[in-house]
């Protein structure tokens, strides 16, 4: 069919378009940070500092039990059961509690991929492509672009919180969260004046990290590096699984790893399992299929991780390559439309577990090569990944974490937020906000203190629900 002449000039107007914005120049590093601290004088830092629980705020009860109606019931009271552990466990648990909070508070409207549970805990080590440690944020859940204040605020709420766990006192919780902010905003000022590939190819490696601690934080990262190391394929495969037959069976330890023959809704495991390998080797790379392919299946079986993901499908998946020595430990695991979402501008993705994939490849700078996503028969949204491939964190154990090193794990968190935020949005911009001062700092270490408060009431009242069998909660080790 011959175009219209109205149709010939609407895609003329779009081809000039599109030209005006690769040949238009970018305004410069000084003018976009010059930008920038003009913002502030539409949302001065101080503003930052102030918390106050909205008029008619949500009962944040209320706000797990709507979470808890798309999750397998029977594993919904392992979550409770875990957020109850201590008041930093519920606030890991409850990001569509906190986020919707955040969503009240004052923001620049400059956007990055923002993480949405950007706490101490979701951070750590792993391996990348080249199988080099690195350093960075290690969760990605609930991924989506959206305000970088969340993030950074969330991120010192939780050295607040997570201090007060661990013994700290009022002085140290509130450095721990200061340093977090000082040091996400000079890496900011650093990353701005930074190329966008140097930006991009930026990591937070062995070396960088053991050269920005003191020696006793630093042995401790020694420490840390040298388990990650050895949390290679094999030696999950010594903890996870054992010999039965001539063939290795990954352990059960129910009601957490569970090896099932059929799915909840009363489907075949193995039928289920080709119809998402399908699905999810689709979304690899040529070269990545052809990797995998050289991989078949051992066992599979049901396991429960984490603490907000408690009650979302999670599966362990077991293979095996060129011999029973190559084993390769997946994970599957559900994705369901982020905390952000309600209060993001963006439109809502066909895939979950594309949006959560997407966002990790975007802001984590060495994603796992066997990153992949899909949608089942059954609408359930998933992505995959390695389990355990070199990975390592701090223990948030009051008798193992010396209290004091708090605030320089916390510097290490706030440098590996920076680096997602300035490989997503704009550091220039950001930085420009932030300044040189500490006015940034002050102010959302006073949010932070403010919200540890609100954590505390929101944990007792998620007791209190407990305790009247409002929410059914599991007794579990």
């Amino acid at each position: 069919m011959r175009k219209t002449v109205s149709g010939k000039a609407t895609e003329r107007q779009h081809e000039v378009e599109l030209l005006a914005r690769f040949t238009t120049p970018m305004p410069s590093v000084e003018a976009r940070k010059a930008a920038g601290k003009a913002l502030r004088a539409k949302v001065p830092h101080e503003q930052h500092a102030e918390y106050r629980p909205a008029p008619k705020r949500a009962d944040p009860v209320a706000i797990l039990e709507e979470q808890a109606k798309t999750r397998l019931p029977a594993l919904v009271p392992i979550r409770y059961a875990r957020m109850l552990a201590s008041p930093f466990a519920f606030l890991r648990g409850s990001a569509a509690v906190m986020a919707a909070d955040l969503a009240q508070t004052p923001v620049t409207g400059l956007t990055v991929q923002a993480g949405g549970d950007m706490h101490v805990a979701n951070f750590g080590f792993f391996a990348s492509a080249e199988r080099h440690l690195v350093f960075g944020i290690n969760d990605f859940d609930e991924t989506l672009p959206g305000a970088w204040e969340w993030d950074l605020k969330r991120l010192a709420a939780s050295a607040v919180v997570a201090g007060r766990f661990l013994g700290a006192d009022k002085v140290l919780c509130e450095d721990a969260a200061r340093a977090a902010v000082r040091s996400y905003r000079k890496r900011m000022r650093e990353y701005a004046e930074m190329g966008n590939l140097a930006v991009w190819y930026s990591r937070l490696d062995e070396q960088s990290v053991l050269a920005a601690l003191p020696p006793e934080p630093r042995m401790g990262a020694e420490r840390i590096m040298a388990k990650a190391k050895a949390q290679g394929h094999m030696q999950v495969l010594a903890k996870m699984a054992e010999l039965v037959d001539d063939r290795q069976r990954i352990v059960e330890d129910r009601p957490l790893i569970v090896r099932e023959t059929h799915t909840p809704d009363g489907r075949p495991i193995g039928a289920v399992l080709a119809e998402t390998f399908e699905r999810y080797v689709a979304s690899l790379p040529e070269e990545r299929r052809t990797l995998f392919a050289r991989y078949r299946v051992v066992d599979v079986a049901r396991k429960v991780v984490g603490v907000g993901s408690v009650g979302t499908r999670c599966w362990v998946i077991l293979m095996s390559g060129n011999g029973s020595d190559d084993p390769l430990f997946l994970q599957y695991k559900e994705a369901q439309p982020s905390v952000l979402a309600p209060y993001s501008k963006t439109p809502r993705w066909d895939c979950e577990g594309r949006r959560v994939v997407v966002g990790q490849r975007l802001i984590q700078g060495a994603p796992d090569i066997f990153l992949g996503w899909g949608i089942q028969k059954s609408g359930i949204h998933f992505y995959m990944r390695q389990l355990r491939d070199m990975k390592g964190g701090v223990e948030f154990d009051p008798n193992q974490v010396r209290v004091r090193n708090i605030p320089e794990y916390c510097k290490l968190c706030g440098w590996a937020l920076a680096l997602a935020h300035a490989k997503s949005g704009d550091p220039a911009l950001i930085a420009g906000y932030l300044g040189k001062s500490d006015g940034m700092d002050e102010a959302v270490a006073r949010f932070a203190a403010a919200y540890a408060g609100q954590t505390d009431r929101d944990y007792d009242a998620l007791v209190k629900a407990a305790k009247s069998k409002r929410v059914p909660v599991a007794k579990v080790s």
